[in-house]
Parts: C-alpha cells; sequence; structure tokens
C-alpha cells in the first residue's frame, strides 16, 4: 500500500481542495491500494469534513496569519515525522513551500509539488516572493511537478520552475456524481425569486481580482436592455449586497434589479443547474474547474480564453479574449439568440467532451501512474 500524504493551504470550497478531494475519493475505490491522509495548514473545512466521513484522517494546524508559520512549520514537521508517508503531495505556492520542505527535513524522500494558477500578477506580493522562491528551490525539494494546466506550465516554466520536473494533469470530473444534482436548480430559483419563465445567465467564483466579475457586470449591463426576461445570477464568496464593491459596480448597469446574489452556498452544483448560461469572465485561471462542472451538467457556457479553459471548453461553447466587456456580452448574446433545442445541444455537447476527455477515473489513474512511478525509483 503507498502511503500519500497531501499538504494544502485549506479545505474550504476551491478549485484544488476540490480536486485533492474528488482524487482520494476516486482511489477509494482501488482496494486500499493507496492510503491517503490529509494535512491542512489552516482548517479542516468543508472538503475535510466531507473527507472525514469518507474515513480519511485529516489534520488541521490552525495557520491564521503569517507569524503563525514559527509555530506551524515544526507541527507541520513533527506530524509528517510521525505519519512517515512514502509520498508527500503538496497542493499550491504556500503549501509547495512549506510541505516540501518540511517533508525533506523530516527525510521524505519522494515529494510532488502541485501548481494550479498562471498568472500571479493578481496575486499579493507575498504570493508573489513565494512563488519566486519555490521556482529556485524546484531544482532541489520535488521530485516532480503536477501542473494542472498546460498554461500553468508554460508560465512556470517561463519564471524558472525545473522544467525537467514538470509535467501536466489535468483535473477530472465526476459526471455521474455532478448529474446528481440536476433538476435541483428550479428550488434555487424559487428561493431566490427566480421564475421558470427567466432567462438566467450566471457566474460562480468568490469575489477576487482573477474573476473579474466588473467584466462579467459589464457585459451583463449591456445584455440588460436587448434581453429584458433575462437575469443574472451570481454565486460565491462575496456575492452578496453588503459588498460594496460589488454593488457599486452593478449600479453603474442602471439594471440593479435584474441582479441576484445568493453569496457561498452548500448547493453549487444546484445553483449551476439553476442557470441557462454559465459564464466564466476571468482575467486568469489554470484549469477552471467551475467551467468543468457547468459543462459535466450540460450547461451551455461562454468563457474568456484564459488558463486551460478554451482546451476544456473546445467547440461545445464561446470562447472570447480576457477583459473584453464588449465581445464577452456578444458571445452570450448568440447563445440567447439560438433556439432552445439548439441551447441544449450545446450543453450536452460540452458534456459529452468532459466524460470523454476529463473523466475522474482517467485522471485518477494518470496521478496513480505517477505515484508507482516514484516509488520504483526507491
Amino acid at each position: 500500500m503507498v502511503k500519500v500524504v497531501h499538504v494544502i493551504t485549506g479545505l474550504e470550497r476551491g478549485g484544488a481542495e476540490m480536486m485533492l478531494r474528488r482524487l482520494i475519493e476516486a482511489h477509494l475505490k482501488c482496494e486500499l491500494k493507496y492510503h491517503h491522509r490529509v494535512i491542512s495548514l489552516s482548517t479542516v473545512g468543508t472538503h475535510g469534513l466531507a473527507l472525514r466521513e469518507r474515513g480519511i484522517e485529516v489534520y488541521a494546524l490552525g495557520l491564521l496569519s503569517p507569524l503563525g508559520i514559527f509555530r506551524v512549520f515544526p507541527a507541520l514537521m513533527h506530524l509528517l515525522w510521525q505519519l512517515r508517508p512514502d509520498v508527500v503531495q503538496t497542493w499550491m505556492v504556500h503549501s509547495d513551500l512549506m510541505g516540501g520542505l518540511a517533508a525533506r527535513f523530516v527525510g521524505c524522500s519522494r515529494v510532488v509539488w502541485g501548481i494550479r494558477a498562471t498568472d500571479y500578477s493578481v496575486e499579493s506580493r507575498r504570493t508573489r516572493a513565494l512563488r519566486w522562491l519555490c521556482a529556485h528551490l524546484s531544482r532541489v525539494v520535488p521530485d516532480r511537478i503536477v501542473c494542472a494546466a498546460q498554461a500553468s506550465f508554460d508560465d512556470s516554466a517561463a519564471a524558472g520552475y525545473d522544467l525537467s520536473r514538470m509535467m501536466v494533469i489535468p483535473n477530472g470530473f465526476s459526471v455521474p456524481a455532478l448529474r446528481q444534482s440536476v433538476g435541483h436548480g428550479a428550488a434555487v430559483r424559487a428561493q431566490v425569486g427566480l421564475s421558470e419563465h427567466d432567462m438566467v445567465v450566471g457566474s460562480l467564483g468568490r469575489y477576487c481580482a482573477a474573476k473579474d466579475h466588473a467584466n462579467f457586470i459589464q457585459a451583463a449591463g449591456s445584455l440588460a436592455a436587448r434581453y429584458p426576461t433575462t437575469r443574472f445570477l451570481m454565486v460565491g464568496r462575496g456575492m452578496e449586497a453588503c459588498n460594496s464593491e460589488l454593488m457599486a459596480l452593478i449600479k453603474t448597469t442602471r439594471f440593479a434589479d435584474r441582479f441576484f446574489l445568493i453569496g457561498e452556498r452548500a448547493d453549487p452544483f444546484a445553483c449551476l443547474d439553476a442557470m441557462d448560461i454559465f459564464v466564466l469572465s476571468s482575467c486568469t485561471e489554470g484549469f477552471p474547474n467551475v467551467l468543468g462542472e457547468a459543462m459535466a451538467m450540460a450547461v451551455p457556457c461562454v468563457t474568456t480564453d484564459v488558463g486551460d479553459a478554451s482546451v476544456l471548453l473546445g467547440e461545445a461553447g464561446e470562447v472570447v479574449s480576457p477583459r473584453d466587456a464588449a465581445a464577452l456580452a456578444a458571445a452570450v448574446a448568440r447563445l440567447l439568440d439560438m433556439p432552445a433545442s439548439e441551447l441544449q445541444a450545446l450543453g450536452r455537447k460540452g458534456q459529452a467532451r468532459v466524460e470523454r476527455e476529463f473523466s475522474m477515473d482517467a485522471v485518477s489513474r494518470r496521478y496513480a501512474n505517477l505515484y508507482e512511478e516514484l516509488m520504483t525509483r526507491g
């Protein structure tokens, strides 16, 4: 049995967190060939609780501020020394640095880093500095560096990461599991005051610069006058009326009553099912989980050309340049103008693409092959 310990910054909702959970759940089907444990540098979070319910050991070290590193790093080393993993796999730049160094200090000879982001210009100065340090340490700390997208691979190579250790394993999606939320969108609509006759264009993602909600809102504002039955549903952390910055953007459209802000929800897939069209308006992504999830649920999609979004969507939707609200609005309009039967067929095309090329079973096998390769090396 291969003992794998994952180190991640936190386990609240997010792309990396969801991918980690899906990977472990996929490997639970492998007759105990892999023994996964998870260390969150901060809190247990939503995904941590879900993993514990599946019998996975999840540890939370309580890192809540930069100064906490001086307490958490020794605790991380001690825990790794106790667990004695065969492989330490880390997720994203903060845990790459801390988890990778802690693993090496306690003698773990197999370390896998995980890179998911591409454009670090939208990140904090501290995060950019950590990435610079990781790039320089990439020649000595990790055995392999897994990028979630080809765009992440290219960007990281340009930033100085060791090319010889890098590889791409995309995110995977469990279409049967996501299909379980199909039909639940009607209840979400009813809860927030949307009728079955409304045409709902939606976004799902936390409020942050990378998601470029201003782009979505500007595009929505230009569509509102032309399509009077269209409503705009915004889901995610910070998508609430108490967000004054967000509300200021919405008020500039003069159609504030057409926007429905419902914040972070425990049923994000039901929220996707409540949408007639899903829009990813980001200015930077790696491999966007939420786009694949919308596709897997047969929701027609429009996306900006960021990270590997166009690789994922293919010809199953509309792809436009980032930070171009006019182009985004025009793409959404093309879908709004489609007959219902054509729009539904487009959604089914996206679903079939995810099932064929990005299934979680295929992706979990690639991680299994990586673990076996590292174990063979000794």
